[in-house]
This record gives structure tokens, sequence and C-alpha cells, in this order.
């Protein structure tokens, strides 16, 4: 991949000052290690400076099921009816903690005037569809239920994710619509994990990547949905690329890297988004890989990313 074409110039220079690469080497037994590793590398960062409160709530979750933590931020002040971020991590279906997106949840909560609540979702294998994304939207029930608690405007409530985030988000934002739940304002979809089918050509392009290729891709869909993965029977709740009808859902932002497994089914579903009537931002980002804008953040394409999603949220928020 260092040696793509289109790799951006300045992607390609931070990837080569770069000690090390990531190297997931996925399978079942490598799961715990990659998580404990990361619990660690969380614990081992210095505090976040801030004015934003940070409180973690466990909450109800699904029927049957245990609770859902929260990880709650609040900037400072007594202001209320502020906008409101439902946030969900990425991870590809298998690894992360709210905590990891720490950092760039702040900076929303200071630039925007805005409560964020991460939600920390079951994770596959142990914990296959549908467990993820009822996680997912049970959190955003109590989220809207508690929005005076909160102090955020429940007419301003946003939903989004990263990555198989984005894919969860997609997929609440659909039960949301369907189960005449919350009333989602907006939905934030960056670089999503939409299409459990691996069939487009960018998901056969990218055998190999900087982060996410197509042998992690089929793991994740794998460990979500087992031998279901590509069959006839997947839930849009699951996999929504499979939705049929994409009507009625909220105005949509979606941005996706030009090298990387994800594009073709980010481009197909914000299409459709358009066809549908639903009001669509979206973003294709030339040489730049999955989570380039994390792995490489000094480059003018991470920045431009990151202030692209920022002013969505501006505009939505209305601030």
């Amino acid at each position: 991949m260092a040696t793509h074409p289109n790799l951006d110039p300045e992607l390609r220079a931070g990837l080569g000052q770069m000690m090390t690469m990531p190297d997931l080497g996925l399978s079942r037994e490598s799961l715990a290690g990659h998580r404990a590793q990361i619990n660690a590398m969380l614990a081992a960062a210095p505090p976040p400076e801030t004015d934003v409160s940070i409180e973690d709530r466990h909450v109800p979750g699904p029927e049957g099921a245990p609770d859902v933590r929260l990880r709650i931020y609040r900037p400072a002040g007594a202001e209320t009816d502020r906008p409101g971020l439902y946030w969900i991590h990425g991870g590809g279906m298998i690894l992360g903690i709210p905590e990891m997106d720490d950092a760039m949840v702040i900076q929303y909560a200071e630039e925007l005037g805005a409560v964020i609540v991460s939600v920390d979702y079951r994770l596959a294998p142990e914990d296959p569809h549908p467990a993820p994304v009822e996680d997912c939207y049970a959190g955003l029930l109590w989220t809207a239920k508690n929005a005076g608690e909160l102090g955020l405007d429940p007419t301003r409530l946003a939903v989004g994710g990263a990555s198989a985030g984005g894919g969860l988000a997609a997929a609440t934002v659909l039960l949301a619509r369907d189960r005449g739940g919350p009333a989602v304002s907006f939905q934030l979809l960056v670089c999503p994990m939409l299409d459990d089918r691996n069939v487009t050509p960018s998901s056969h392009e990218f055998a190999e990547a900087v982060i996410w290729d197509r042998a992690a891709n089929l793991f994740g869909w794998t460990a979500l949905l087992g031998d279901r993965i590509g069959g006839d029977d997947v839930s849009p709740y699951a996999a929504p690329a499979r939705a049929a009808d994409l009507a009625g859902l909220p105005p949509s932002f979606i941005d996706v890297g030009e090298l990387e497994v994800f594009r073709d089914e980010c481009i197909e579903y914000a299409g459709r988004l358009v066809q549908a009537g639903v009001s669509t931002e979206f973003h294709l980002y030339p040489g730049a890989f999955h989570g380039f804008d994390g792995l490489v953040p000094d480059t003018e394409l991470s920045r431009r990313a990151k202030a692209n999603r920022l002013a969505g949220l501006k505009r939505a928020f209305r601030v």
C-alpha cells in the first residue's frame, strides 16, 4: 500500500516515518491480546486537559441483556438545550471501547457546545448480531428519554460513528426509523462498514491495506454473522447496505478514502440516500486509506477531513 501510485504524498511520508506499521493478524486467539493492548495504551495516556466533564453511567440494555455503559461528555457551563451527538466507536465489530475516541469527542463538545454520549456496546464474536446494534439502540433510547437531565435538545440529536461504528450508527438510525424510536436529526457516517457481502470492486482491490484489508473485513463480518455472512437472510440492522428502503432517514454525511475496502459500498450508500430523497453530503478523499486522519493526523488531507465533519455537524446543529 505504501507504494500505491495514488497514495497522497503527505500520507506516504507520514507512513515512512513510522517505526512499525500496525499488524492486526486477526484471529479468535489474538483478539484478547489486541483488546488488552488497546486498554494498556489508553491507561498509559495522560488524561485530557479539558473543562469538558466526563461521566460513565450504566443504563438499561436490551430486554434480557446486561446494562450498557455510556460515556457522557458535557461542556463546561450551565447551558441547557445543547445539541447532542450519540457516538459509536469503531473496531471492526470486534475491538474498541469509547475511551479510544476521547480526544475527538472532547473536541466536538468544546467546539460545538454539544453533549456527546458514547456507547460501549458488546463485541463479536462473543456477542454476535444483534447484540451490538441492540446495545447501541438501547443507549440511544436512554439518551433521548433523558435529554432534559443531560441538558441536550432532543430536536438536535445526531447519531454518528466511524468504521464499524459508522455501520452501527447507520443501523441504529434505521432501527429508530422502523421502530418509531427517537427522532434522529442527522447521521454522521465516517468511513462506515456497511456491507457484509464483500463483492464490490474495492472490497477485492484492497487485499493489502494499511489498516483494514479484505481479510480483516471478512474476519469482522464473520465474527458478527457467523456462517450467515454474504447469505440471503442478513438483516439490514446488521449490514445497512441490505436495507431495501432508505426513505425517511435524517440528513446524512458520509466520507471514505479512495484506497480502502469500504470505498464502493459507501459511494453506493450515499447515492441511494440521495435517490431516496435524503439530503446527503459525501466526501471521497483522494489518496487516503482507512483511518488515515487518525494514523497520520498532521497532513492537509487529514485536517480537511476533520474540518469537513465538524462543519457538517455545525450545519446540522445550527451553531
